[in-house]
């Protein structure tokens, strides 16, 4: 009689610690190691609580950016369905009388239904996901303008006073980040759901020979991906209190690159969601370290977009140098 033993599925977070995820992790604990050196006080109380919030919006971001990416895409509008979820979330308690739950409810809903269409145009009409997402920035930026009036509004004190407390000492945001995160992890590893996403990501083809409803996933990334940035917009309405109308502006390339850093291949694929977090933890103290050493913005952007640059690079030219090194070394086969 043959027995079978099964093995129980790795735990959702060993995919972060492992492989090309794991570099991000060295990389980050390396930055705080150097950031007091390099600039006394830059990790006191004061300002790792300050960076914390911040953090945790881009990393909420970047989780959604992580989801088009693993299905082979690139999402441009980040920047209006942040500032779309920032709007909601201010305006309509300030303007229209609304009570905090649902307004962060419309915030996230209607930034998802505008990502949905994103993936439908995509998926079912076969268009660029640049050129979509692009086009959906600027309906989404006019529709900010439009709901604002023009004039930014403040957060309702509920929100804005919960947004700045701490539980046990860390932020609100943080743990809500953490949340969200640690939930989109377990989601993408150790559910059908998930597991039948990435399958979609690695392999159409596959997807489909095993019954997956490939183009219902693909549309299904976007649209939660757009309720993330919705939800990291009112996150970071409800921290500033009174938000610039386009405060999602500054996120789009930071996006893009804690995906990258974070171990996940612009041509799709597999994932992690905890490395992506972990590489917006990166960003923001990267971003903390040059603002302590008097760094202006624009230079700012240009070492994330040379950090980013660096990481691509890397990952293209240190497998090829392996298999050269390799194949130097591997015996040569002589004819009897």
């Amino acid at each position: 009689m043959n027995t079978q033993t099964h093995e129980a599925p790795p735990p959702f977070w060993s995919r972060a610690l492992s492989g090309r995820y794991a570099s991000i992790w060295v990389a980050t604990a390396v930055l705080f190691a150097v950031s007091p050196l390099v600039a006394p006080g830059s990790l006191g109380a004061a300002p790792l609580l300050s960076m914390l919030p911040f953090a945790a919006v881009l990393a909420i971001a970047a989780a959604g950016q992580t989801l088009v990416v693993q299905q082979r895409g690139l999402d441009l509008s980040v920047p209006g369905m942040i500032a779309l979820g920032a709007v909601l979330v201010t305006k309509l308690p300030q303007s229209y009388g609304w009570e905090v739950v649902p307004a962060v409810l419309v915030g996230l809903a209607v930034p998802l239904l505008f990502g949905l269409l994103n993936g439908v145009i995509i998926v079912l009409f076969r268009v660029m996901p640049l050129v979509v997402t692009l086009g959906m920035n600027s309906v989404l930026l006019g529709i900010v303008f439009m709901v604002s009036g023009g004039t930014p509004a403040s957060a309702p004190n509920a929100l804005n006073q919960f947004a700045l407390d701490r539980t046990l000492g860390f932020p609100n945001s943080l743990l809500i980040a953490v949340v969200v995160i640690l939930g989109a992890g377990f989601i993408g590893s150790r559910t059908i759901v998930g597991r039948r996403l990435t399958a979609v990501g690695v392999s159409e083809p596959a997807a489909r020979a095993v019954g997956a409803p490939v183009v219902s996933y693909q549309v299904l990334a976007y649209g939660v991906a757009a309720g993330f940035y919705g939800a990291a917009g009112a996150l970071l309405a409800a921290y500033t209190k009174t938000p610039p109308l386009f405060l999602g502006d500054a996120y789009l390339l930071p996006t893009v690159a804690a995906v990258v850093l974070g171990g996940t291949a612009l041509s799709g694929g597999l994932a992690s969601m905890v490395s992506t977090g972990v590489a917006a933890l990166f960003l923001t103290q990267l971003g903390q370290l040059f603002r302590a050493l008097g760094w202006p913005d624009s230079w700012q952007l240009v070492a994330q977009a040379a950090v980013l640059l660096l990481v691509v690079l890397l990952r293209e030219l240190v497998p090829r140098a392996a298999g050269a090194i390799r194949a130097r070394r591997r015996p040569a086969v002589v004819a009897a």
